[in-house]
């Protein structure tokens, strides 16, 4: 059975709100991971459709949420790009080969490895909070992670986890992170880039 409301609250950074039923009545929670079209996100006082659910507490919320305009999704399965997983493992080994070669100190192997393997921890730990309701990770410092040189766990993380896969601001954000270190990483294999990244580590 579905029911109809309205979407009383909303906060975009942490992903969830809250439905007053038209029919009258508490107000129902509601998170993301509900609605069929996350690339759209609530607003308030929208219209919003959804079947009722109760979460790993036992607390009503809404489940298979859709909003005013859109069609109803039957959630299926969504595959993993292993395009994107597999780019991040050929970085990680091109950066190896780097340091084999003696064009890179193995510190900045160690470094994109230690990083990855945090990003990779925090995006779980993130899409835990997201489904439990608790404190999220601000998008910020996933961010700042991957400018860092977590990028190739945070892509990892995307399609194995499916978290942070579907907001278009973010994605592009994180693809900038990846063109800016990029970049960092092109200059520090050359002559000047070596002598200052052995410097910093010296």
């Amino acid at each position: 059975m579905r029911f109809k409301g309205k979407i009383a609250s909303w906060n975009d950074n942490k992903g969830y709100g809250f439905i007053t039923p038209l029919a009258g009545g508490k107000q129902i929670f509601v998170h993301i991971n509900a609605f069929g079209n996350r690339a759209r996100r609530p607003e308030l006082n929208e219209v919003v459709t959804y079947a009722m659910s109760k979460d790993k507490q036992g607390r009503p919320c809404a489940a298979n949420a859709t909003l005013a305009g859109d069609k109803l999704v039957r959630k299926s399965a969504r595959k993993t790009n292993k395009r994107l997983v597999h780019f991040a493992l050929l970085f990680l080994a091109g950066v190896a080969g780097a340091v084999m070669a003696g064009k890179l100190p193995l510190a900045v192997l160690v470094a994109y490895a230690a990083l990855s393997i945090v990003t990779f921890i925090a995006y779980a730990l993130d899409k835990s909070a997201a489904r439990h309701g608790r404190w999220r990770t601000p998008e910020s410092t996933l961010l700042m992670l991957g400018l860092a040189g977590g990028w190739p766990g945070a892509l990892i993380a995307q399609q194995t986890l499916r978290h942070k896969s579907k907001k278009t601001s973010f994605i592009v954000a994180l693809w900038v992170t990846v063109l800016v270190n990029g970049i960092a990483l092109a200059w520090a294999t050359t002559p000047d880039g070596l002598v200052a990244v052995q410097g910093l580590l010296s």
